[in-house]
């Protein structure tokens, strides 16, 4: 018998069988919740059997981001057509150089990153400026302050340490430098169980959500989430006051 008759329980109702689907079940949001959440835990642990998303580089430079993130950057860089990038959590440098060349095809935009660390071998690029301290220091923040100018158009992405507190800390002081329309974007809200890493304690997600819950110029924007995986799920936020 043809297997299609088989699974589909009606031998008569073969020819229909191509029409039927599990997109039907996918229209219910608690199993289309777990299908997704399952490929990301899939995904995000990868690395352990083959090379994955921490063997991402841009122009040979590591990332370490999800691509497909990279991908919604290009889109929200193109739409706002930003004049700063402020980026905390340079690391070694590979998303910022994407930052850049992103700026370059839009012909505007200079990225200010910001690590504790410096890291060799840093990729250079008239664009990319390096600021090296911690995100929350006053000093880092005056530098970041007087480097942008009046009536800039500013973008704001956070990468650095994950903790809650720290994460929460710079939504706070970096809030201020976010223009209208632009976004501020907290990566890594899919870790402490959102879906994966459920062990690593409050972090960038638990910050989000306090901060939200304080700050109302500031909403979640769920549109640069259409490819469905992403690692900053409810992390894109919109000013909009």
């Amino acid at each position: 018998m043809d297997d299609r008759k088989i699974l589909e329980g009606r031998p008569g109702k073969a020819r229909h069988s191509r029409r039927f689907s599990f997109g039907w079940l996918l229209g219910f949001k608690p199993v289309r919740k777990v299908i997704i959440d399952l490929f990301h835990i899939l995904y995000y642990g990868s690395d352990r059997l083959a090379p994955g998303w921490r063997d991402v580089a841009w122009m040979g430079q590591p990332v370490m981001k999800c691509p497909i993130d990279l991908w919604i950057y290009q889109e929200i860089l193109y739409r706002l057509r930003p004049d700063v990038i402020v980026e905390s959590g340079t690391s070694r440098g590979g998303s910022a150089l994407f930052l850049a060349n992103v700026c370059d095809l839009l012909g505007n935009g200079r990225i200010l990153s910001i690590d504790l660390r410096e890291y060799s071998g840093r990729p250079d690029h008239p664009r990319l400026h390096y600021l090296q301290g911690s995100s929350t220091a006053p000093a880092i923040l005056g530098q970041v302050a007087d480097a942008i100018r009046p009536q800039e158009r500013v973008m704001v992405v956070l990468d650095a340490c994950h903790q809650k507190h720290h994460v929460l800390e710079e939504l706070r002081l970096y809030s201020r430098f976010v223009s209208l329309d632009s976004y501020l974007v907290v990566e890594d809200t899919n870790i402490n169980g959102h879906p994966v890493w459920p062990g690593f304690g409050a972090g960038p997600y638990e910050a989000v959500q306090e901060f939200l819950n304080q700050e109302q110029r500031f909403v979640v924007d769920s549109s640069w989430e259409k490819f469905l995986l992403t690692f900053n799920p409810g992390g894109y936020l919109k000013r909009v006051k």
